[in-house]
């Protein structure tokens, strides 16, 4: 009875460093670089945000998406997008934060708070892959969740028209947020445009929403 009351001891406290270890997971799991999502933000970004300064080389682009609740109908107010992608030559420009710290996203980065109807836009130029690889365009996405989590990452968007965007990269998508796979159209004054809209928790590991 004795080692039958010592393996349910040590048996119970297995279970709870599991149950502590997983209570530690933040929402999203480990993420090398979203401190970069915190580092130098803005204390209420608007709902339109630039990107790229006004002058930046590149194609102009434009995102826009409605951020939603996890019942991915419902628009979410007052959540936070940040987003940062390459130049028009597939670097990440060098940008040095608060106190001396090189922030590895670069400068073609930013952060737009969704309005009352869950919206956010950024303005920016189309990125450019890097140079000497495979690797197809992209941008990439964190959201700051009031209540929930400081940054999490979502899936990168990729656009269907770049000739990079292989079987491979659709296959690792795990949509997490929803797809980031867009069409880009081309709008007025040959801006272009991009669609990205996200659902709050879906595929985020960690998320009260997946519980």
């Amino acid at each position: 009875m004795k080692t039958l009351a010592r393996i349910a001891l040590v048996l119970s406290f297995a279970l709870a460093t599991m149950v502590d270890a997983v209570a530690a997971e933040p929402v999203g799991g480990r993420c090398d670089g979203c401190e970069f999502a915190l580092m130098d933000r803005p204390k209420s970004p608007p709902s339109v945000a630039r990107i790229a300064p006004v002058g930046e080389p590149g194609e102009p682009m434009r995102i826009t998406g409605t951020v939603f609740k996890p019942d991915g109908t419902t628009p979410a107010a007052g959540i936070v997008v940040y987003a940062y992608h390459t130049d028009a030559k597939g670097a990440y420009p060098k940008l040095l934060g608060s106190h001396n710290v090189e922030i590895r996203h670069g400068k073609l980065r930013g952060w737009a708070t969704t309005d009352a109807q869950g919206r956010y836009t950024f303005e920016s130029i189309r990125p450019a892959s890097y140079p000497g690889t495979s690797i197809p365009q992209h941008v990439h996405l964190h959201v700051i969740e009031p209540g929930i989590a400081e940054a999490y990452y979502l899936d990168d968007i990729h656009f269907t028209d770049d000739p990079l965007l292989d079987a491979s990269t659709r296959e690792r998508a795990t949509n997490r947020g929803g797809s980031g796979i867009v069409t880009p159209t081309r709008g007025t004054n040959d801006v272009w445009q991009v669609k990205r809209d996200i659902v709050l928790g879906r595929n985020i590991p960690n998320h009260p929403a997946a519980r």
